[in-house]
């Protein structure tokens, strides 16, 4: 069974930064996608970041390129998002999501974790 634990949010003042975990558990990730969605109150869940897992790389929604920064860390099983100056606007409950293969559809992602909270003062 797929388990995935995000930790990481909280409340932070605008311009502020936080990092947020998400521990991967009961897979073997080799071909997989680890991406980090967000939703806020009456929107749709979006897609900000998503890393492959075997090679590293990297992509992110438009808005959020220069402040969202993900990586893995194999060893550990986790996968992080750096959020850096904050805004408003970022307030939302952030998931982590798996999947094998690629995409930016929150459809096609099978495996969640149970999100985490992150607001953000003005």
């Amino acid at each position: 069974q797929v388990l995935l634990v995000e930790s990481g949010g909280g409340l932070v003042q605008a311009g502020g930064s936080l990092r947020l975990s998400c521990a991967a558990s009961g897979v073997t990730l080799s071909g997989y996608t680890m991406g980090w969605f967000r939703q806020a109150p009456g929107k749709e869940r979006e897609f900000v970041a998503g890393i492959n897992w075997s090679f590293g790389g990297t992509y992110y929604e438009d808005s959020v390129k220069g402040r969202f920064t993900i990586s893995r860390d194999i060893a550990k099983r986790t996968v992080y998002l750096q959020i850096n100056s904050l805004k408003p606007e970022d307030t939302a409950v952030y998931y982590c999501a798996a999947r094998y293969g690629s995409s930016r559809i929150a459809s096609d992602y099978k495996h969640w974790g149970q999100g985490t909270q992150v607001t953000v003062s003005s």
